[in-house]
């Protein structure tokens, strides 16, 4: 939903031509019906603190919408529904209820158009258009019947396995982990995970198992704003400088401390740039861009800091090693993209990469070529906007793969060999294990042909955030590459240990209880590649073996097992839990 609503109440009260015509259908016969309404003053912002309620004067537009096909005809075909409008600083949001008024499917972001994907099957639906914010004016809509994309066969390697470990009770924030991050120390192997305040240290011995340790930022071990307060909690660890930071969201301006040792001792830093978002901010970093100035410290690497603010989304970068950082540079502003964007990503050779959910009708990764002066937006053309942030890796050669929340709520990922520019293999890796819905993609790479998809995902279908409704239960499912996304092998990595029971709220503050999960996981790789998922488990005890839900949030980190894994310079010594040193790390 598009934060210009909240300055649009001053506009005088003026009612909206209804939806011309009021009814239309479709059918494999004729498979498009258009419309159009507006135009539209009066902003209806009600969906802000719950379900969206419509009055007098016209806050809402209602289409009657009847779909008419063979049976069968979903298998190979989707319902398509979107709204489009003018005006890019404008702003409606799109809502699909059933025949007896339950919201099956909603597209509510900043995107221009709003879109959802629905299986094609004979019914009869009532598609609500809110005005968020108008601003004068008209929207057109057009439902229609697509082929789904082919996707090729699933990979025939041996899948990979996960064995998986939780912060033990007497652990702070233990409980109370949703939206961890997580990045390893391929010096010492420690991986460092955290969660709202805390910051968990996670070693593995030969066999595999776990120990858990607290070693969170604060006064006395040299971080005095470590611990303190969070409006959001990232961490990011550099995988060659070894060094791992840990931030928390505090309006403009983040909390943020590093440790050179695994959290033994931390030191304080600015935080952020000048004039950075309030939302959502995200830590990354990597090798500069050559021919820019580069380091001004002994660290080799550049640092970044990005954030959303209310009309656009900015990074700013650090040349000292995280200690203090240039002005925020905007990546774009509504009228490019909309929605919260995922967590920034370098290539080795120091292009950064920013996603997002909502970029004019697609998703897409912002770009910096030049150390973060410049940006450019570059859409996957494949795609629609989803609910859930998407995710970037890059492998050893620059190959970007982009896993994300399509807006029939599947698991789609495509490959880049030229900066996005253009995107090849889109495809669903979650089809071949009849995985309908999911939630908080994740994406890490190796070798340049390898990478891993980690997701949370149900094979029931439907608005999976119908709290009354919806009925599935999730996992955490990871996919896996060894071919450069030409093809995928997709394992549950939690096959007797459900995630969640029932809905998973993606809405933000709106939500109720089934947001106990918040709005991400992470994904991660150790020195011999194997993949570590990071996520909140929201169903444990009576939950995890059948009993109700009981909306948890227990700290959680999957690592792979057996299999071979994303550096293939280890297929032949990595067995079971444990690695035998084959020189270099």
């Amino acid at each position: 939903m598009g934060l210009l609503a909240l300055v649009s109440g001053a506009l005088p009260s003026v009612s909206a031509d209804a939806a011309a015509p009021p009814s239309g259908s479709v059918s494999d016969t004729a498979p498009t019906a258009t419309w159009s309404a507006g135009p539209f003053v009066i902003p209806n912002i009600s969906g802000t603190a719950g379900p969206v309620s419509c009055g007098n004067p016209q806050l809402c537009d209602d289409y009657a919408l009847k779909v008419s096909v063979p049976a069968g005809y979903d298998a190979d075909h989707s319902l398509r529904i979107d709204i489009k409008w003018p005006d890019t600083a404008a702003d409606f949001d799109l809502y699909v209820l059933d025949a007896n008024g339950r919201e099956v499917a909603a597209s509510a972001s900043s995107s221009d158009p709003e879109t959802v994907l629905l299986p094609a099957l004979t019914a009869s639906y009532t598609v609500r258009v809110v005005p968020y914010a108008p601003l004068g004016d008209r929207f057109t809509g057009v439902a229609s019947l697509v082929a789904n994309p082919a996707d090729p066969p699933p990979s025939t390697a041996v899948p990979p396995t996960y064995s998986s470990s939780s912060a033990p009770d007497g652990i702070k924030d233990a409980h109370n982990a949703g939206e961890p991050s997580i990045g390893v120390d391929r010096a010492s192997g420690a991986a460092m995970f955290q969660a709202y305040t805390s910051t968990l240290k996670v070693t593995y011995d030969s066999d595999g198992t776990a120990t858990w340790q607290d070693k969170s930022a604060h006064a006395a071990n040299g971080c005095p704003q470590g611990s303190t307060t969070s409006l959001d909690p990232i961490l990011f660890t550099d995988p060659a400088a070894h060094r791992t930071f840990e931030s928390q969201l505090a309006g403009k301006t983040a909390l943020t401390c590093y440790t050179d040792d695994d959290g033994e001792t931390w030191t304080p830093t600015g935080g952020s740039g000048i004039n950075s978002g309030v939302d959502h901010q995200t830590i990354g970093g990597g090798p500069f861009a050559p021919g820019g100035p580069g380091a001004l410290t002994s660290y080799p690497n550049a640092v970044y800091y990005c954030s959303q603010d209310i009309a656009d989304a900015s990074c700013a970068v650090s040349r000292d090693g995280g200690l203090a950082y240039g002005p925020a540079v905007p990546m774009y502003s509504l009228l490019d993209c909309g929605g919260l964007h995922g967590h920034v990503k370098l290539a080795p050779d120091g292009t950064v990469y920013v996603p997002n959910k909502g970029c004019g009708g697609n998703q897409a990764v912002a770009v910096s070529e030049d150390n973060g002066l410049t940006w450019t937006v570059r859409k996957n053309p494949s795609s629609t906007p989803g609910d859930s942030d998407p995710s970037v890796g890059v492998g050893a050669g620059g190959t970007v793969y982009m896993g994300y929340q399509n807006s029939d709520g599947t698991a789609r990922i495509a490959v880049s060999h030229d900066e996005g520019k253009t995107w090849l293999y889109d495809q669903n890796v979650g089809a071949a294990l009849g995985i309908k819905n999911i939630v908080f993609p994740a994406v890490t790479a190796g070798d340049d042909d390898r990478a891993a998809f980690a997701f949370l995902g149900t094979t029931t279908g439907g608005n999976y955030q119908d709290t009354a409704g919806f009925k599935g239960v999730w996992h955490l499912y990871v996919a896996t590459t060894y071919d450069g996304g030409h093809s995928w092998v997709t394992v549950d990595a939690t096959p007797t240990d459900p995630v969640q029971r029932g809905s998973i709220c993606t809405s933000g503050t709106t939500c109720g209880q089934d947001r106990n999960l918040l709005d991400f996981i992470d994904v991660t790789l150790d020195a011999q590649g194997r993949v570590l998922a990071a996520y909140a488990d929201g169903c444990t005890g009576t939950c995890a073996t059948g009993g109700p839900q009981n909306y948890d949030a227990l700290a959680s980190i999957a690592r792979q097992a057996t299999g071979n894994t994303l550096y293939g310079a280890y297929d032949a010594v990595v067995r079971g839990a444990h690695t035998k040193p084959k020189g270099g790390q």
